[in-house]
Formats: C-alpha cells, structure tokens, sequence
C-alpha cells in the first residue's frame, strides 16, 4: 500500500525514472519553499525567492534574499519591478482544472503509487498546485472515448436519467480530489459545463457541429441541470455552480451547441434560473458566456442589461482561444468588462495548447505561455484561473474527435507521471497567490518583464515575476517603501514571497 509519505516522495522522483524511447520526462516539483515567508531572528519576515527556470532540472527553487533596505528613487538604467500593496484589487477566488471524461479515463490506468503523486501534484497545497476548483462536464465532451448522454432518445420527462457511465471514472476521482481537498482544507468547488443538449433536443439532431437549442425543449433542458446537479450530490460530489454553455458561439465537429446572447439570457432568466431555484438549487452559482474573450463584451452587456437574468448571474467565465484567427489575446476586454461589471466575478474558466506533439512535450514555451497569460488575465481583473484536462495520456487524448492537446501531467504508457513545463508555471501562481487574498499594484519599468501580486489572507504577500528573455536580469523589487535586489536566470519564472 502506498502512503502519503510515499506519494510525496514520488512525487518529487517519479518524473526522473527512465523515460520510454525518445521521451525526457521533466523534472517534478522538488522545492522547499513555503507559502509563508520564513521568519529571520528577531521576528521579522524573511523575504525570500523561488525559481523554476529552464536549463535547470529543478523547479521551485527556494532562496533567502538579503534583507530588503529603505527604497531609494531608481534611476533610468534600473530594471524594476514596483509593488504597492496599498492599492488592492480583486479577491481572488482560485485556480483548478478540469477533471473530463479523459483525465478520469486516463488516471484509472496509472500505477497505484503515480495515483498517488498526482492526487499531491493537483492537491497539496504546500508541495503540488493546491487547486480549489474543478470543473467538470455535463454528460460527454470531445475528451473522452464517445459520445453519450443521461437519458434515452425521447424521454422529455427525463424519467431514464441515469449516470451510471460516469460512476465507472470520474466520479471516482471526483470523490478522491475532494477528499484531497478536505484532508488539506482547501475548499473545493466543483462547477459543470453543457458541451451539447441530447440531440433530439436540438435543431440539427445532432450533438456534433453546433445547432441551438430547439425552444420546446428549453424547460426539459433546465430540468436536466437539476437531475444532474441531484445525481453527482446523491453520489457524492457535490455540485459549486454551472455554466450555461461551453462555448456558446462555436460550431465543432465535437459536442457544441450555439446560443446567441438573446437565446442565452432567455433560457437563462426564464427556465434554467427558475427550474434551478423550484428544485431548491437557488444559491447553485451560474456563469455566462464561458467562450473566449473576443465577444467577451458584447455578451456580458447583453446578460447584464436584462434584470431578470442578471440576479441569476454570479460570474462569467471566458477561455483564451480568440487567437485561433491570428491575433493576440484580448487580455483588453477582460479589463473591459471588470471596469464596467466590477460586481461580478470573471473566471477564465478553460484553457489549452492544442495540436499535440509527443515532440513538444517538454517545450518550455507552453509554460511561458501559460504564465504569461495567467499574469495578464489577473491584472486584467479575473479572479481565477480554471486549466482544461488536468491529465491526459502521451498522445494527448483520449478525445474521440482526434482534437489532441496538451495538458500539465501527462501519464506514460506504462502509468507513470510526466510532468511538463505547464505544472510549474501553473504553480507559481496557484501554489502561492492564495483563495481570498486580493490582487495588489505590480508594474514594472520594462516590457522584459511581466508581474503581478497579491497580498494572501494570512498576511502574506506573493510576487509572481517571469522573463521571457534569453539573458539573465537583475531587477530592484520595491515593495511598498522597501527594496531588495533579485537576480531571474534567462527563461524563468519566480515567486518573491514577503
């Protein structure tokens, strides 16, 4: 039997065995550093660094830093980065991922002991990612190996509504994540997504390639969230929230279904928000929109001006995909609609790199990616940050649509873990920037550097620093009316915990 003790230390050696042909597996996380900065002699707090830095198999690397002296004014030449932790922002609400058909699928068949080690990776708020949020979907997705619903073809009064499907996989891992969660008292919210309606209920007949909702079946449609939200608690899983839709405006070979911002707020003022509420679900949370940022304005206006539909409202979510057309990533209206809406929460609520490549896998420029965006959707006013699969196998599926991706642990085809370039910079967020601490002022005096911050419940504050460049940096960190100076290798990402 393997214990905690044992997860733990394979999760810091699990990665380092011998990887199949061709294969490096990354290093898994091996720092010391701890939420807290250490208290030096004589009380006061220890400023101190973590590191996770390419060229380097270790990550979360921790180091005291000298102690931080009276600011003086810098100068042109300098390298900065400013905090100001007067000016507070938005609380921060968390971060997870996404626990699919597919990363059930694959977890089962890990070894016992790399079960263990991602429970810990995922879970452990001191040496994994400390995640706070799942997000699950409603019946199938593309990740997974079919497509299926709850009921049987025509069964308008839902009485065949059954989730026997799920009880083989995800339920399962559901049930050990919130246990993970309890053990370590993180809070865990489990929140669930619609890809499709049955395809009878729909326009085009199919769950595949979009269609709407056909409006005879928006109450039967409504009293599924129910059911489903009624069957996950009955075995165990209690259910956070829902959104209305994933990703609303595409039309995919895989489950996807289409409302436009009207058809949207109507179903959501006038069946899901009342058939939620008559079954006794009212303080279930519900997110709109959850699409990409490109629209992101558009249709909060719309949802937000209708008075019925906005008291159903607690958030919105949105994913980072509007770069499919060739731009860059709308961090713009995310700040847009949290200047306009500051009284709802916005979630990036999915998020991955798509068209896998075994080749990639280890690309230290998927986890740039993924800090850069993490640190520009909280300075842009989002109050958490939800990853798509949390597992996935070597060819990044299983998805029954070949819609391969990557994810931050993959498993090997002999079931142990891979950790990638992804995990770390995830966790140099999520492991540090903690639930209920409040964002706080992070700029810097030049564009090589990205930052934000965030001042954590208990007092704590976190730094989060990345350079993207291909040379070392030494910047002077001004925390309020102190300064220390910090040395970022080349391609790196820190955490200054004050």
């Amino acid at each position: 039997m393997t214990t905690r003790r044992d997860a733990l230390r394979l999760l810091g050696a699990a990665t380092m065995a011998t990887a199949p042909a061709g294969l490096a597996l990354a290093a898994a996380p091996q720092g010391t550093g701890s939420p807290a900065a250490q208290t030096a002699a004589g009380g006061a707090r220890q400023w101190q660094v973590i590191t996770t830095a390419r060229g380097s198999a270790a990550r979360f690397v921790a180091a005291a830093l000298p102690a931080p002296r009276a600011a003086t004014q810098p100068v042109e030449t300098d390298i900065a980065v400013f905090v100001d932790s007067g000016k507070r922002y938005q609380e921060i609400f968390g971060f997870g991922g996404a626990v699919t058909d597919a990363t059930a699928e694959v977890y089962a068949k890990l070894k016992p002991a790399a079960k263990q080690a991602f429970i810990a990776a995922c879970f452990d708020p001191q040496q994994g990612l400390g995640y706070n949020v799942l997000r699950t979907t409603i019946h199938s997705s593309d990740f997974g190996t079919n497509t299926y619903t709850y009921v049987r073809d025509g069964d308008r009064a839902l009485d065949s509504f059954s989730i026997a499907h799920d009880m083989r996989y995800r339920i399962p891992l559901l049930r050990e994540a919130l246990a993970a969660s309890k053990a370590h008292g993180t809070g865990m919210r489990v929140f669930a997504s619609p890809w499709s309606a049955p395809a009878w209920m729909k326009s085009n007949g199919s769950m595949l390639q979009g269609g709407s909702l056909l409006p005879e079946y928006r109450d039967a449609w409504a009293r599924y969230y129910v059911k489903f939200v009624q069957a996950y608690e009955k075995a165990g899983v209690p259910v956070w929230g829902l959104s209305v839709q994933n990703e609303p405006m595409a039309k995919q070979t895989w489950e996807s279904m289409n409302y436009t911002a009207e058809e949207e707020t109507r179903f959501l003022a006038d069946h899901l928000g009342p058939t939620l509420q008559a079954a006794g679900l009212g303080d279930r949370k519900l997110v709109v929109w959850d699409h990409n940022r490109d629209l992101l304005p558009q249709r909060a206006r719309h949802i937000l001006a209708d008075p019925k539909a906005r008291q159903y409202v607690w958030g919105i979510g949105y994913h980072w995909y509007e770069t499919w057309a060739g731009g860059e990533a709308m961090h713009r209206n995310v700040a847009a609609v949290h200047a306009a809406y500051p009284d709802v929460t916005l979630l990036m609520t999915e998020g991955c790199i798509e068209k896998y490549d075994a080749a990639r896998l280890q690309d230290w420029a998927n986890g740039e990616r993924y800090g850069s965006q993490m640190i520009a959707d909280l300075n842009a006013g989002s109050s958490g940050w939800i990853d798509w699969n949390l597992l996935l196998d070597m060819r990044g599926g299983p998805n029954h649509k070949a819609n391969f991706c990557f994810a931050p642990l993959h498993a090997s085809d002999d079931g142990e873990l891979v950790f990638t370039p992804i995990y770390h910079y995830i966790g140099h967020l999520s492991r540090y920037c903690k639930p209920q601490g409040r964002r706080i002022a992070a700029s810097t005096s030049r564009s090589t550097l990205d930052a934000t911050a965030v001042r954590n419940a208990d007092g704590t504050l976190a730094v989060v620093v990345m350079n993207k460049t291909e040379k070392a940096q030494r910047y002077r960190l001004f925390i309020d009316n102190a300064e220390v100076v910090v040395d970022i290798p080349a391609r790196a990402i820190q955490t200054v915990l004050a």
